[in-house]
């Protein structure tokens, strides 16, 4: 069950410039150059909280700093009310149950080369065969060929009820035949997408430069070109912001957000849930009576108001406000056990990683309130990388994990099957429950959106039923935009940042 590790916490956020006008934007009016000379548009500053961990491949982190940049995108997008969009497909169809037929729009890559049913069915054939497998892919075998001049067939082992939705996934992205050219299989995207704007330079883990790809099937961007700097500390990022020296920050630490001026900062609710996990196979808490007296000592009314300063929403289940669909589907959580005393050799220990500054307080709060119900806790914070292994193998009794529940697929049934079900490859809940397993699996198979809907919420019920998650606190994730800036994406799936439209 603990075979397929897969980063996926680092990469904050496939920029998909078609859905701009879904989410909302960083404010201003639409007319203007940008204030660009003869029309060219301004280049924009951008400051990202999360370098090239991976050599900018498409298949792990990397991907999502990819689409934030606006360089790649899939065949679909995901809309702003999480359904599957047109992207580089212009409209897809059903073909049995183990056969999706996309019909490609007419689109080129920026190394020239056109976008064929055979490039787009090379990229996929590509991304099925990367080590490790991308998390979009988890659990799925499928087949991608040409068929026609427009057409790309697309055959799934298992059907897939859900596979549009599957590849919009970040890490989905379609590549030209020569960005797989390189020595060692590295993947190199760098020239080699669809996106509005093209990698020229990459400076390592410092920044990198894109231009305006004018040959854009969305048309051209308003803004000519990106000069990313990769910024890991918040509060450099903030002050950069403040000095003039960007026009765009993400990520901005609430701790910083009171030194932006009011109208520059913008926060959004995200589907990103900051959650108390309890080793449930091993350990203290493979006691359900101990999860269960565990969960009720944390007060989750306190993340969002004081650690989080107001930019979050209190945790009420796996997925929070920013799923709009939810909230009127949640039922009452399943087969809660009776809470049991702890005992004087109850030990935990607690873990977190300070990647997200946010972290390591709401896992000192989590302590306290845990050792005033009589647990014993010893904390342990780390950069996430160092963690990571020890939490898949349940090394941990208890962790604080920033998890966004549609990051890779947007099926919310996928993040439940990943994170807690027996062989969920993301499972650091250790869960193994028949109950959890089998609602899991009986809403995997559901094609009808809502239905599909109503199974995940079912779902959810038995797993906080099971008490291996306590969710804390929904996130609100901050973005420092300058005055001088318009059309930037405020993405609650932190996907995109920037598109055609963005600009100053």
């Amino acid at each position: 069950m603990r075979s397929h590790r897969r980063p996926r916490l680092l990469a904050p956020f496939l920029l998909l410039p078609l859905i701009a006008g879904c989410f909302a934007s960083g404010g201003g009016d639409e007319s203007g150059d940008g204030g660009g000379k003869d029309g060219e548009g301004a280049r924009l500053r951008v400051a990202l909280a999360f370098p090239p961990a991976e050599n900018l491949s498409p298949y792990g982190a990397d991907a999502t700093l990819l689409s934030r940049l606006a360089v790649t995108e899939g065949l679909t997008s995901l809309d702003a009310n999480g359904v599957a969009a047109p992207a580089l497909a212009e409209s897809w169809r059903r073909d049995g149950d183990k056969v999706w037929e996309f019909t490609l729009r007419d689109a080129t890559f920026q190394d020239g080369a056109e976008v064929t049913p055979a490039a787009v069915a090379a990229s996929l054939s590509h991304a099925t065969h990367a080590e490790p497998a991308p998390a979009a892919l988890a659990g799925v075998s499928l087949r991608a060929e040409a068929s026609g001049d427009r057409v790309v067939r697309i055959t799934t082992a298992e059907p897939d009820p859900v596979l549009p939705l599957r590849l919009s996934s970040p890490s989905l992205a379609i590549l030209s035949a020569k960005a797989y050219e390189e020595e060692g299989g590295r993947v190199d995207p760098v020239g080699h997408a669809t996106g509005p704007f093209e990698l020229t330079e990459v400076n390592g883990a410092t920044s990198a430069s894109l231009d305006r790809f004018d040959d854009y099937w969305g048309g051209r961007a308003q803004a000519s070109g990106i000069d990313a700097r990769f910024i890991a500390d918040g509060t450099a990022r903030a002050n950069a912001l403040r000095t003039g020296e960007l026009d765009i920050a993400e990520a901005v630490p609430v701790a910083q957000a009171a030194s932006l001026d009011k109208e520059t900062r913008r926060d959004t609710a995200t589907t990103r849930t900051t959650s108390l996990l309890f080793n449930a196979s091993s350990g203290t808490f493979k006691d359900a009576g101990l999860r269960a007296a565990a969960r009720a000592a944390v007060d989750t009314s306190v993340f969002a108001k004081d650690v989080y300063e107001g930019y979050g929403d209190p945790g009420v289940g796996v997925y929070g406000p920013a799923v709009t669909w939810a909230e009127g589907k949640r039922t009452a959580p399943v087969g809660r056990a009776v809470a049991a005393e702890p005992g004087d050799d109850d030990t935990i220990s607690l873990a977190t990683y300070d990647n997200r500054p946010e972290l390591p307080e709401v896992a000192q709060v989590v302590k306290q309130q845990l050792e005033k119900a009589g647990f014993t806790v010893e904390l342990t914070v780390r950069e996430y990388s160092r963690l990571e292994g020890d939490a898949l193998d349940g090394k941990f009794d208890a962790f604080v994990l920033a998890r966004n529940t549609l990051l890779d697929t947007g099926d919310p049934v996928a993040v439940l099957a990943s994170d807690y079900t027996c062989d969920g490859g993301f499972n650091i809940a250790q869960l193994c429950d028949k109950g959890v397993d089998r609602a899991v699996a009986d809403a995997e198979k559901i094609a009808d959106t809502a239905k599909r809907q109503d199974a995940a919420m079912a779902a959810e019920a038995r797993i906080l039923g099971s008490d291996a998650v306590v969710p804390l606190v929904h996130q609100r994730i901050i973005t420092g935009v300058a005055d001088s800036v318009q059309g930037v994406i405020l993405d609650p799936y932190e996907r995109a940042l920037v598109g055609t439209g963005t600009r100053r």
